[in-house]
């Protein structure tokens, strides 16, 4: 117990905030990040994860300004760039029409230098990819600029440029063929978990059960402990309307353990997907309340708004 509690008290105020971030406690790990920032003010790792924790709480300009303190402090840093150019990212879309252009032109500013600074930052490629099939010439975009990005990143990684080009496809409403590229993707089998259940994104929107297990089963081969196999699995199987109950345990598991993070599902899905398997099921009441479960955690969540009205009164 004593080599526990003075391990635990050599513990840096950066691994303490990473800690707060990875449970969801932003505002926790934004007050010790603050303190860090006072007694470490040019510590750019500090300065990258206070910019990810306001993005959280979708503080949008505390998030640029950390950003901005990041890449000052070390400007040769392929991350502080990438991460810089997602604050620009979420602040131009929630900015006015006008304040949206100038604020583009700065995420594909910094997209572009985080990959000139290291072409193997995947991130930072997937992010320009994406930036420039969907983004309109008048901001640089244009997907004439993303295919020879698309074709140096399949010569690096075939997984990464399938996902890439699944990507622009999807942004073209070309769903037959995004569905081609995302299942080369897994198929090619990506080097993170991440990625994997990047593409699950895609296949839950597309409510592709098949492929939902495929990328539960290579998530779960590349991160056994990572929660989100159980989400995928869990929502392949509602989809399937096979083993119900196996189903609600797998997501009710996911709900007890996923931590509160943009990169995983969020709970209110899960609580979503509960709701139709309690509906395939004929439980009305026990889909109703998984709904307001749902919304009640994100009051404008549409699918849970949609599937109450669906459902009628009590």
């Amino acid at each position: 117990m004593l080599l526990h509690g003075a391990a635990r008290a050599e513990e840096t105020p950066l691994e303490k905030a990473k800690g707060a971030f990875e449970k969801g406690e932003y505002a926790q790990a934004i007050e010790i990040l603050k303190s860090a920032a006072a007694s470490e003010p040019n510590n750019g790792d500090v300065y990258v994860l206070l910019a990810r924790s306001y993005l959280e709480l979708n503080e949008y300009d505390a998030a640029v300004n950390s950003g901005e303190k990041a890449v000052a402090i070390n400007p040769k840093n392929s991350e502080y760039h990438r991460w810089f150019g997602e604050a620009f990212g979420a602040k131009a879309d929630h900015a006015s029409m006008l304040s949206a252009y100038s604020l583009a032109r700065k995420t594909q500013k910094e997209f572009a230098a985080a990959v000139e600074l290291d072409a193997h930052n995947f991130d930072a490629q997937q992010d320009l990819i994406e930036y420039d099939c969907t983004a309109p010439g008048m901001v640089g975009g244009g997907e004439e600029k993303a295919q020879p990005l698309i074709e140096k990143l399949m010569a690096m990684d075939e997984a990464e440029g399938h996902y890439a080009t699944g990507i622009c496809r999807a942004q073209k409403k070309n769903y037959e063929a995004a569905d081609g590229e995302f299942t080369k993707a897994l198929e090619t089998k990506p080097k993170t978990a991440k990625r994997v259940y990047d593409i699950g994104d895609y296949f839950l929107q597309r409510k592709n059960a098949e492929k939902l297990l495929a990328v539960a089963i290579a998530g779960e081969e590349l991160a056994p402990h990572d929660p989100r196999g159980k989400f995928y699995r869990g929502v392949a199987l509602a989809l399937q309307n096979q083993k119900p109950a196996d189903a609600e345990k797998l997501l009710r598991e996911y709900l007890q353990v996923a931590p509160s993070y943009s990169e995983y599902p969020r709970p209110w899905v899960a609580h979503y997907w509960l709701g139709r398997l309690q509906e395939s099921q004929k439980n009305t009441a026990g889909a109703r309340g998984e709904y307001q479960a749902a919304l009640k955690l994100n009051g404008k969540y549409k699918p849970a708004q949609e599937a109450l009205k669906q459902l009628g009164k009590d």
